[in-house]
């Protein structure tokens, strides 16, 4: 099962808390916390791993948490957690596997780093890097891309952009860093360029920390849902794009051939193919 399957997994974890964030006022608020270390509530312990690991397939072996979710009273609704071994990987299998799970520990979505996707991308963008990811996410059967955008010069501030389907049909996004905050700082535009939402990142916290806010007639728990792997992905948003500039770099002058993890490759394939 790839990491992306919402087969048996997502049925086996229906249990999982997919509630909206608590909205006051003209907002609705939350907060992503990103740990510095491994050091925290949710792993250590006696067989914690293996407990969670009961709970849901998703949770595999080589997870390692590294934040939470908090919502407008402080309360943990969610936590972060990411593939450490794949990460750790050379070449193409190196990819970053980000997943949200519920405070219980029920799984909820998970964000796929699309090497074959990047690279395609920063190809075309002559070196540009572009990373492009995929969103998954329980009780959706969209399978969300979220993508950098290859306009982007020094000093400009950096965009990704996707889009959502409901009943009305798609809603576009854009992310866009704010280059004249102090922290990583990135607003949130509708299809009709609006500002509905403000991620601002606090440079006081050692792992990470965003501080959320989206306007409250955006309810949707997709939404909220992208928002919160993004912000965990800003943690390794830098090594990511290194990672996709120096394979596209070594492709172009020859020095290695192209290849894909076999579990990308499966994520490219026709659903309808026959088995």
């Amino acid at each position: 099962m790839t990491d992306m399957s919402v087969s048996d997994a997502a049925v086996q974890d229906m249990d999982g808390d997919f509630s909206v964030a608590k909205a006051k006022g003209r907002y609705r608020r939350f907060k992503v916390d990103l740990w510095a270390t491994s050091v925290n509530d949710v792993e250590i312990g006696i067989m914690r791993q293996t407990q969670h690991r009961a709970k849901t397939s998703q949770f595999t072996k080589d997870m390692d948490v590294i934040g939470q979710i908090r919502d407008a009273d402080n309360n943990r609704t969610g936590i972060l957690a990411y593939r450490y071994g794949l990460w750790k990987k050379e070449g193409a299998k190196k990819r970053l596997v980000i997943k949200l799970f519920t405070d219980k520990m029920y799984w909820r979505a998970t964000m796929d780093m699309m090497v074959g996707r990047s690279l395609q991308l920063t190809h075309g963008a002559d070196g540009v890097p572009v990373t492009a990811y995929s969103m998954n996410i329980a009780r959706t059967e969209q399978v969300i891309q979220i993508e950098r955008s290859a306009d982007k010069w020094w000093f400009w501030p950096e965009k990704f952009s996707f889009f959502i389907l409901d009943d009305k049909g798609p809603r576009y996004y854009k992310l866009k860093q704010n280059l004249l905050s102090i922290g990583r700082d990135y607003i949130l535009y509708d299809q009709r360029d609006r500002r509905i939402g403000y991620l601002d990142g606090k440079l006081v916290s050692f792992g990470g920390l965003w501080k959320v806010k989206v306007l409250a007639t955006e309810d949707d728990p997709k939404l909220d849902a992208a928002i919160q792997l993004f912000c965990g992905h800003l943690r390794f948003n830098k090594a990511a794009r290194r990672h996709v500039k120096s394979m596209a770099d070594d492709i172009r002058a020859g020095k290695i051939e192209p290849s894909l993890d076999h579990y990308e490759k499966d994520l490219y394939m026709n659903p309808r193919r026959t088995r």
